[in-house]
């Protein structure tokens, strides 16, 4: 049986990992090296780091602190922010990245996906979609949740996986950061239309919001999360157990 995920997610701003709520008011938490290798050391099964201004900044990742974090990290590594082409997808790639996370990109360019699935894999190729309920539907939201681009968001993830995105991140806007448990119908809109692995993101606040996604979403393929492990609230490796009391199939 496939064992579920548990994934640290790393909103890097300025070389520094930060976490506000509902995409806003964004606090310094600690460095992304440091934080990545702990992660790393106590039980995460991946790592994502985002460079949450590039596409908002319109500049490149950072490469130097990228290069870094991957040095220090043994677990797959998800690396999105300001990916706007398949050379930006090269240059991630050759810093340590296993994956590569597009969002505002592929929104600009419908094409990268479908490139960036030949050259590399669709293995390789990450649709990252930040979405918000507006009158009643959901929109994907463009630069970092700045933007709403008036897009259908289920409608778009489907045209992304089918074009060739091999794995889905749903970053929930209305539940990030507010830790009363993930998007559940938002996830399952998603899960309906795709075959793909799905990530849920934005909301957890405990333990038991991994519990209760798992079991009401036996599609959904991992969990991420920030700021309840980053201040500690949740270590990984409590989480586990109780997924595994739970019947949850997860990697101890």
């Amino acid at each position: 049986m496939i064992t579920k995920r548990i994934i640290p997610c790393l909103d890097v701003r300025n070389g520094r990992v930060v976490k506000g709520v509902n995409f806003q008011g964004l606090n310094d938490v600690n460095s992304p090296v440091e934080l990545a290798k702990f992660y790393s050391d106590n039980g995460a099964d991946e790592l994502v780091f985002y460079d949450i201004t590039a596409s908002s900044d319109g500049r490149k990742i950072f490469t130097d602190i990228l290069r870094e974090t991957a040095r220090n990290v043994f677990i797959p590594l998800t690396v999105g922010g300001g990916i706007s082409s398949v050379s930006d997808f090269e240059r991630v790639l050759s810093c340590g990245a296993d994956k590569v996370s597009v969002n505002t990109g592929a929104i600009n360019n419908p094409s990268l996906i479908p490139e960036a699935a030949k050259l590399y894999g669709s293995q390789c190729v990450v649709i990252s979609a930040d979405v918000k309920r507006v009158d009643g539907e959901f929109h994907v939201f463009a630069r970092g949740g700045r933007d709403d681009t008036g897009i259908e968001a289920i409608g778009w993830i489907r045209q992304c996986v089918e074009s060739g995105a091999g794995e889905v991140v749903l970053n929930s806007i209305d539940t990030d950061g507010v830790k009363r448990g993930f998007d559940l119908e938002m996830l399952r809109a998603v899960c309906d239309v795709v075959n793909v692995p799905v990530i849920a993101s934005g909301g957890a606040g405990s333990i038991d919001d991994f519990i209760t996604l798992f079991r009401e979403i036996p599609k959904v393929d991992a969990g991420l999360a920030a700021s309840i492990f980053h201040f500690g609230e949740v270590s990984i490796m409590a989480l586990k157990q109780e997924m595994q009391k739970n019947n949850i199939p997860v990697r101890l």
